[in-house]
């Protein structure tokens, strides 16, 4: 059964497209706009065969809540996503990368650490299902087509997850500030699991436990922390350098 949702803007859409045509309903165009971008887009549904509707601006901005929709949203089915990590872990040919969100809340930036996992390589994205903010149009459009490329699966317990990781030879690394060990002298070239907490709280309790070891990013200025999305860039780019150097 087709679990429908809204999607909106021309990254999230052109991806999903491009991605998973069949599970794309329909798709809304501003009827004002007759742009080079916009014919692209018209090609590419008319090419999967994926319905295109002409709306005008008022409506699209009602049915994207007033958020920044650039005249594009779509109809899609939200339940054809991968929905066990073994799915993605079954397929791989180099050691896993796993990027772990603690009960990240923030839409914004949810969408920018799943387009720093597209960027860098990240095989799946794993998240609680309960104090998380999930996968939502905002989400879909800030991560600009991530959300479709890179796997998102949330899991009832999270620290059972990261046990059957480390089971597996995974070796899980929690972000924190106050960690003894900083990133200049992290080095791990394996299968890896980076853990990142929720703004302003961190790793909750159980979840730093369960980490094999906890690394710190080093600060020289003022502030006292990064924004969770930027860490998770600066995280993944040299968890990718020390594995570009064992190549």
């Amino acid at each position: 059964m087709a679990e429908l949702r809204l999607i909106y803007g021309f990254h999230a859409v052109t991806s999903r497209i491009r991605q998973n045509p069949e599970g794309v309903m329909e798709v809304y165009l501003q009827s004002q706009r007759h742009d080079q971008r916009m014919r692209d887009l018209i090609k590419l549904c008319e090419t999967n065969g994926v319905r295109v509707i002409p709306v005008d601006s008022s409506r699209l901005d009602g049915m994207a809540g007033g958020s920044r929709h650039q005249g594009v949203a779509a109809r899609v089915d939200a339940a054809k996503r991968v929905q066990h990590l073994s799915d993605v872990l079954e397929t791989l040919a180099e050691p896993p990368l796993l990027l772990v969100l603690d009960g990240i809340q923030d839409p914004h930036n949810l969408g920018a650490c799943l387009r720093s996992a597209d960027a860098f390589g990240v095989h799946a994205v794993i998240a609680p299902k309960d104090r998380a903010v999930g996968i939502t149009p905002t989400v879909e459009k800030v991560a600009c087509g991530a959300a479709e490329t890179v796997p998102y699966i949330t899991v009832t317990n999270l620290a059972r997850t990261l046990r059957e990781l480390k089971e597996a030879g995974v070796w899980v690394v929690g972000a924190a500030g106050e960690a003894n060990q900083d990133l200049h002298s992290f080095r791990h070239k394996g299968s890896l699991a980076l853990v990142l907490g929720a703004e302003g709280e961190g790793l909750r309790r159980l979840t730093r436990e369960t980490c094999d070891e906890l690394v710190r990013i080093p600060m020289l200025g003022s502030v006292e922390s990064l924004n969770v999305s930027v860490s998770t860039g600066i995280l993944l780019f040299e968890a990718r350098r020390q594995r570009a150097m064992s190549d």
